[in-house]
């Protein structure tokens, strides 16, 4: 279970980061808040951190609900895809938003397996 729970830590840490990093973009195309729009570096940086926030709610739960029902170290494993998946979504987005889908798929099936295996396993367990 430690390994999930790294894995945990790293993603509230790449979460953080990229919130530094709209900060940062805030700041070098002088975006004031509480302004969201502006320059499109920095809006396509909100936009991966607004994104990353969206698949972290599902991620957490699942990857945790996993780790109880299946086994922890498959769940830390595919946990770690989803880490990968989000650095080449916010490098590919900001680079440019159209290629984008790669980054989103590594990270988005990470997460849907980590769903639909919790739900499979919940399932079986009861039978």
């Amino acid at each position: 279970m430690e390994f999930v729970a790294i894995v945990i830590v790293l993603a509230l840490v790449q979460y953080f980061v990229f919130g530094m990093l709209v900060g940062k973009a805030r700041g070098t195309y002088e975006v004031h808040a509480p302004a969201i729009s502006g320059h499109p570096v920095f809006e396509r940086y909100y936009r991966v951190h607004q994104n990353t926030l969206e698949m972290i709610v599902m991620f957490i739960p699942s990857i945790v609900l996993f780790s109880y029902l299946v086994r922890p170290d498959i769940a830390a494993a595919i946990g770690a895809i989803y880490l990968v998946g989000r650095v080449i979504y916010l490098r590919a987005y900001v680079a440019d938003p159209a290629k984008r889908g790669l980054g989103f798929m590594v990270s988005m099936l990470p997460v849907l397996v980590l769903l639909l295996g919790s739900g499979v396993a919940a399932v079986i367990s009861l039978l």
